[in-house]
This record gives structure tokens, sequence and C-alpha cells, in this order.
């Protein structure tokens, strides 16, 4: 079998495996990134069918700072890449008997916030005031670190600015105290919804989401998400980086402590530094021998989850009425489905759903008079779907957005294709078939999430979703800059 020889070798191409191996690449480290799937991209791959163009997973560009300095990093700009528009109305909310466009416009914002409860833009503001903070301390001072141990935030400047993320509250009881309005409550409660716990067992360091959200923007790379691993993708080669696709890791070669060579399909690569951001539990309970693995199955049968979700790609050939760019449905019980994900784990019977028209902003994702739609409901990991279970929730969404629209749709779907946790698993060895990684729990928090860093092995670390800092695409992006320092500074011998 044919041997490569390389400094680092990057095992998986999404957001964290292709900025871990930019970084690396940049400081003179000979890198391959080797990747299971025919593309590269990870859970932001996209796919083409009858003139309709699909982002496969991530659809918010959230945080554009993030994105701004990684490519900063290199000298680039995100606009050497893609062109980003910023949309508004930023989303819409749909409730049981009402719907809210959310602008982008701040003052208009808080003239929303009036109207649906009186006086409350003044807590607005300091809400919002008190979330910018947990932003730019959290961001500048906190979630760069790679969380190898407590002795990382012992400085004293370090610590007083600690007291400021108001860790040890929850999320869902920190906007109860700026808001009564139901629907309002919901709104700022939305960002949380996918970081892996309820509301009220959620640090309210995450209202810094909400400043990310209302603040700095809901934006749109034209073209699609898939467009930002184009650009990576692109940086990537500048750099001299290869991407292999179709070579899955399939066994590993051990010496002296160190992971000597990779298997995968076709090919041997032989490398110093080992860097995996494929699955953290699938490369560490199946592909290296049991003696060499960090945790045990029973360690990671304790994590706590994000959810899974079940998506719906959808080709219509007409266009439709009442609904933007981003559309959240929470006109069903949203503590119940909450419940179902978080609480008595089962497939909930009303679900909540998000609706993704990227072709009201973007006419190149969809032929003309015609609309791509992309519909997420969240689910609890493990649940594994049918073609039953998946027919059913797509009867009810469908049914919904009819209401929703005023409209008959589902005689006009021309493209269907259904993506559950089972899909997960096939792609991308999800762990439990989650979708979104480790949940952003008080007790799952920065020292407290699995380590970047094998002890048993010297040469091999993880980035991505199930270490730090989190599930998401901008922590993504930031734990392939940590993963990559660490290999650069190991080399330099300012490591232990």
């Amino acid at each position: 079998m044919n041997r490569r020889k390389y400094d680092a070798v990057v095992i998986g191409s999404g957001f964290s495996g292709l900025a871990a191996a930019c970084y690396l690449a940049k400081d003179g480290f000979k890198t391959v990134v080797v990747e299971k799937n025919d593309t590269p991209g990870g859970r932001a791959r996209h796919f083409s069918e009858k003139g309709f163009v699909f982002d496969m997973g991530p659809s918010w560009y959230w945080m554009p700072d993030v994105f701004e300095h990684f490519f900063a990093s290199f000298g680039k700009t995100p606009s050497d890449y893609y062109n980003l528009i910023r949309l508004d109305p930023s989303y819409k909310v749909i409730y049981k008997d009402s719907k809210i466009d959310i602008p982008a416009n701040w003052n208009e914002l808080k003239l929303l916030f009036d109207k649906l409860e009186p006086g409350s833009s003044k807590n607005l503001e300091e809400f919002m005031r008190q979330a910018e903070i947990k932003y730019k301390v959290g961001m500048n001072d906190f979630v760069y670190k790679p969380g190898h141990s407590f002795t990382e935030f012992l400085d004293l400047d370090l610590l007083k600015k600690a007291t400021k993320l108001d860790i040890f509250s929850s999320i869902g009881s920190h906007i109860r105290k700026f808001f009564k309005n139901k629907e309002l409550i919901q709104l700022m409660e939305f960002p949380i919804l996918f970081l892996g716990a309820l509301p009220k067992n959620t640090p309210s360091l995450y209202s810094m989401m909400n400043y990310a959200d209302m603040k700095l923007g809901t934006w749109y790379p034209e073209g699609g998400m898939h467009k930002i691993i184009e650009g990576m993708v692109s940086l990537a080669n500048e750099l001299g980086v290869e991407i292999h696709t179709n070579e899955e890791v399939k066994n590993v070669e051990i010496t002296n402590n160190k992971i000597s060579s990779l298997q995968t399909s076709s090919a041997v690569y032989e490398a110093d530094n080992i860097i995996c951001s494929a699955d953290y539990h699938h490369f560490e309970q199946t592909i290296l021998p049991k003696q060499y693995r960090r945790y045990t199955e029973k360690y990671w049968e304790k994590r706590k989850l994000a959810p899974s979700c079940l998506l719906f790609y959808i080709g219509v050939d007409k266009k439709l009425n009442n609904l933007e760019h981003h559309n959240l449905f929470f006109d069903a019980d949203f503590e119940k489905h909450t419940d179902a994900i978080y609480g008595d784990v089962k497939w909930p019977d009303d679900p909540l759903f998000y609706t993704c028209v990227p072709s009201k902003t973007d006419s190149t994702v969809a032929p003309e008079g015609k609309e791509n739609i992309f519909i997420l409901i969240p689910m609890a990991p493990g649940l594994i779907e049918n073609n039953d279970i998946s027919e059913n929730y797509y009867k009810q969404v469908i049914s919904r957005l009819e209401k929703h629209c005023g409209e008959n749709i589902k005689d006009h779907v021309i493209y269907k294709r259904s993506y559950g946790a089972k899909n997960f698993i096939t792609d991308y060895h999800a762990y439990k078939g989650n979708a979104y990684g480790l949940a952003n729990t008080l007790d799952q928090t920065a020292i407290l999430k699995p380590k970047m860093k094998n002890k048993k092995l010297n040469n091999l670390l993880y980035t991505g979703q199930l270490t730090v800092p989190g599930p998401g695409v901008p922590p993504s992006l930031i734990s392939g800059e940590i993963v990559a320092s660490e290999v650069i500074k190991e080399k330099s011998g300012q490591l232990a």
C-alpha cells in the first residue's frame, strides 16, 4: 500500500479540521487532510439536484468577527472568498396566534419589544449591555484557552473578568429578570435551544448569544454556507495543504507511545503530528486500541449531548408567501418539545421546527420561479428514525407550512430528501447521531470538556465540536486554531 510522509495529518475536513490545517501549513508544517466523504466540508457539505443547491448542515452565519479573525490570520478577509449579505429582517418567528419579523436595525428592534411588552426596550438595553460584556470577555479572554487544566485561568485579572460572566445562574432565570412577555422570553431563549440543555440548566453566560444575534447580526454568504468551506479549501491550497477525499481512517500503527502511521481506505500516512477533527468518540473508541484511550465507553455514556435533528431538503416549483430567509416555528408547545429533547426523551408529538428559504435572498440556489426549502426539527440524540417516522414528521411540518403560507405546498414539491440521525452516523460516525456536538452545560464547560490532548499518545490531539470550545461553526473555527497552536508550541518546546 502507498505510504506518504507528512509533518501533520488532519483527520476530517470540517471547519475545525480545515482551520487547523491552514494554521499548521502557515507555520511550515507539511500538512495533509484526509476526509472519508467524497467532498470536503464535513457537516457543511452541499449537494445539487434539479437545479436546487442545498447546504446540508449549518445555515446561520453569526459572529462575523470570528470569521474575520480567521481569514485575517492569513492576510485575507472573508470578502476575498465570498460576498456577505446582512439579512433584514434577521428572521421571522411564527407563534400560535401571531408572527413577528426581527429587524436588523437596533432602534426598530427596541420598538418591537415595546410593542410586545410596553417599556421593555429599556430592559433590552440593559440585558444587551451585560451580554456585550460577556461576549467580549468570553471571546477575548476565555474561548481561546485549550482547556488542559484549571491553571490556565489562575490569573488575577482573568479571575476578575470571570466574575462578570455570571456562569452560576441560568439563562432561563436571567432572561425572566428582564422580560415577562411569553413571546419575548421564547425569542430570547431561541439561541439556547441547540446548546444542549434546557434554558434553566444553561449558564447565563450564553446571553452572549443574544448579543451575537441582535447586535452583531445575521448574515448570509452569497451562494450558500458551503462558500465558506470553498474559501477555506482555496486558502488551504494556497498554503500548500493537500486534501484527500474518500480516505477514511481504518487503523493506526503505534510505536513508542506515538501514532506512527494511519491506514486509510487506500494509503498509509506517516506523520509526527495527528489531529483528529473527526468524531472524537468514534476515533477513540473504534480506531484506537483500548490501552491508548483516554476515556472509557462509560465516560462517553455519561456525556450530555446537544440535539440531533431530522432534516428535509425540499424543492418547490413556485414561490411561497409569508416566509423570510430564516423562519422559526414556535406555533407548538415550546416546553413540551424541549422536554422531549432534554428531559423525558422521546419523539415529540407536535415539534417546533426551523425553516430556511435561502432562495428568498439568493437566486443562484433555486431555478427561476422556484423555492429552495431546508427544514430542521430538533430531536434528542440517540433516537434513530425510520422511513415511517420521517414521513410522519414531513407531513406535519408541510401542513403547518401550508397553514402559515396560506397555500398548497405538498402538491408543488418536485424534490424531497430526508436526513436524520441514521445519516449522521453513516456519514460522520456521529456519536448517538448527534448533530451539534457536546452540550454547553456548566459541568461540561472549558476544562470539563473532553480534553484536546490524548495523554497516552504523545502526538494525538482532538479538535471540533466534542472538545473545546464547543458546538457551532465559529467555535469550530476557534477549536482548529487552538489545536494548531498547541502543536506549534510543542514543536518549539513551549509545552511541558
